[in-house]
């Protein structure tokens, strides 16, 4: 009784959720256009960053190329910029990793596998190329 007729008749009105579209469809493509990608790139800035060991070649967020010489706990590492030069960086600042090292043989059993299928790809790369493989 003390609802109007005219309020609940709102609601079940065809052009009142046509006016809610468009703002829908803006905010999917502001979704799939801008805030998934860039969940993506943290995820995988993330996992770069927990990767990180020595020998690797990085870039800080200032623009200073170094070679990692110490992961010296979760949230620093020593970085090498010049001979005789070492820095202690936060790893949040390290944006790019330009050069990975090769794993220590026997050490990571999980990293053997990988580089026997890295070595069938060369393989097959130098075979597509009249190569001779071994």
């Amino acid at each position: 009784m003390f609802i109007s007729p005219a309020y609940a008749q709102g609601f079940a009105d065809p052009q009142a959720m046509m006016q809610f579209l468009p703002l829908v469809l803006i905010f999917v493509v502001f979704y799939f256009l801008l805030i998934r990608p860039q969940q993506k790139r943290a995820k995988d800035h993330k996992v770069m960053l927990g990767n990180l060991r020595r020998g690797d070649k990085v870039v800080t967020g200032g623009g200073i190329i170094g070679t990692v010489a110490k992961v010296t706990g979760d949230e620093e590492v020593q970085v090498d910029i010049a001979e005789g030069m070492r820095v202690r960086v936060v790893r949040s600042t390290i944006t790019t990793v330009l050069a990975r090292t090769e794993p220590v043989a026997g050490k990571d059993k999980e990293d053997a596998p990988a580089d026997d299928a890295a070595d069938s790809k060369d393989k097959r790369k130098g075979a597509s190329r009249g190569v001779a493989s071994k």
